[in-house]
């Protein structure tokens, strides 16, 4: 959840180091004297080239492909994540968008313009907002999921889909402690946008908004920072908002076996054209980080299982170590997550940390925006959140307050092909 590499708040760049700190430099610079001014200029400039130069060599992520981008994907640093309500009733307006949105897609992720860019007639709006002119793709993914409503909404087949809602796609149970708001929660789609730099990936969000105008409506969206997973083990483990390392277990994005037997839905598991794809759980979770903070240490590892520095699990010495589950408390984290806990059940975490100001109370509106793909939500999430729920010590620390669940399709093979055209063909 932490390794946050650029200022939250977004702010201006310049030559890919942020106008804060830029001036954060240069005061220091006016407290050393003039000398140390030239010498912290020189170290921006340098820096600055240096990102820039760094952003510019990362190649693109490929929108193009037999899964969609964005799930084992090498996760990135930021994420724009929006639900959005469909406001039509014309199933040939809601195609209209989705091969919209697919070409925008595969344009954005490439670093280029929609449409004929931001530019044009003077007396129209231009076809791109423009925020994202000159920036790299910042390995952008957009990765696109239908929620349960797009399907059937209080009995209604709005589409003429419901006979092709996936056994899978179920309306989530609740669970012990939940405190669910609905403005943040549920949707008839949803788009996660993922980037190394947050102009890009909100940009994204906003052109594909723009483009659905009049069809489909935002109905919440979250910004997150800091990646607390991680689909590449061979990197540095993030940590999350409670400074513990987070997702040593995750699924490699490498591991094809694994990925195939708990990640992708595989023929048969349920109707044909959502093989290759994934079940996405969307979790907002409120961190109650001020009663944290205020935790003895030897606490703090008690919960999670494992120890703040190093995250070793319980007895051991390094992260990677086997766990001893048996050695760790009863009510512990780690323990009670585990795949051995479970009945073998593993989730892909794509989670990202958030802070939303605060709660009007003198508290940071702060947590975990909890992302997860697996191949069957009755197998994976809600089997691995019904044993949380109801025993982890972590319960006293944390709330759900946001939930959706999403059914997302398998990768545009090519252009010409479209974001759901299996499931509406």
């Amino acid at each position: 959840m932490t390794e946050q590499q650029q200022d939250q708040t977004g702010a201006t760049r310049e030559g890919g180091v942020s106008r804060r700190a830029v001036i954060g430099w240069a005061g220091a610079g006016v407290a050393l004297g003039a000398a140390a001014v030239g010498t912290v200029a020189a170290a921006t400039r340098d820096s600055g080239e240096q990102h820039e130069a760094a952003l510019k060599a990362v190649p693109e992520v490929p929108f193009y492909g037999e899964h969609q981008a964005g799930i084992a994907t090498p996760v990135q640093d930021r994420l724009h994540f929006a639900a959005f309500d469909v406001s039509t009733t014309s199933r040939d307006a809601l195609v209209r968008v989705l091969k919209e949105w697919t070409k925008a897609a595969a344009v954005m992720t490439g670093g280029r313009e929609v449409g004929s860019g931001a530019t044009g007639l003077a007396e129209a709006p231009p076809d791109d907002t423009g925020e994202a002119l000159g920036l790299p793709p910042s390995r952008l993914t957009l990765t696109i999921g239908f929620g349960p409503t797009l399907f059937e909404k209080d009995g209604v087949d709005r589409f003429g889909l419901k006979a092709k809602r996936p056994a899978g796609l179920i309306d989530l149970p609740p669970f012990p402690h939940d405190s669910l708001d609905p403005a943040r929660s549920g949707g008839d789609l949803c788009v996660q946008a993922c980037a190394d730099d947050p102009q890009v990936a909100v940009h994204a969000i906003r052109n594909l908004a723009r483009i659905g105008m009049g069809v489909v409506n935002v109905r919440w969206s979250q910004l997150g920072f800091g990646k607390t997973s991680s689909t590449t083990p061979d990197a540095q483990t993030p940590r999350n908002l409670m400074g513990f390392k987070d997702g040593t277990r995750n699924i490699a994005g490498t591991d094809d076996r694994t990925l195939g037997e708990h990640v992708w839905a595989a023929p048969g598991d349920g109707p044909e054209w959502m093989t290759g794809g994934s079940y996405l759980v969307a979790r907002r979770i409120r961190m109650h980080i001020e009663t944290w903070d205020r935790t003895p240490l030897k606490e703090q590892e008690d919960i999670f299982g494992r120890n703040k520095r190093e995250g070793a699990p319980f007895g051991k010495q390094k992260e990677h170590d086997a766990p001893d589950l048996a050695a760790m408390p009863k009510d512990a984290h780690v323990r009670l997550a585990h795949p051995d806990s479970n009945g073998g059940a593993q989730l892909l975490r794509r989670g990202f940390s958030f802070t939303d100001g605060t709660d009007g109370l003198g508290r940071l509106e702060a947590g975990l925006f909890f992302l997860a793909y697996q191949r069957d939500t009755r197998k994976g999430f809600v089997t691995v959140q019904r044993r949380l729920a109801a025993n982890d010590a972590l319960n006293e620390y944390i709330q759900h307050v946001g939930s959706a669940h999403f059914a997302c399709p398998p990768g545009v093979r090519k252009p010409g092909e479209w974001w759901g055209q299996s499931l509406f063909g």
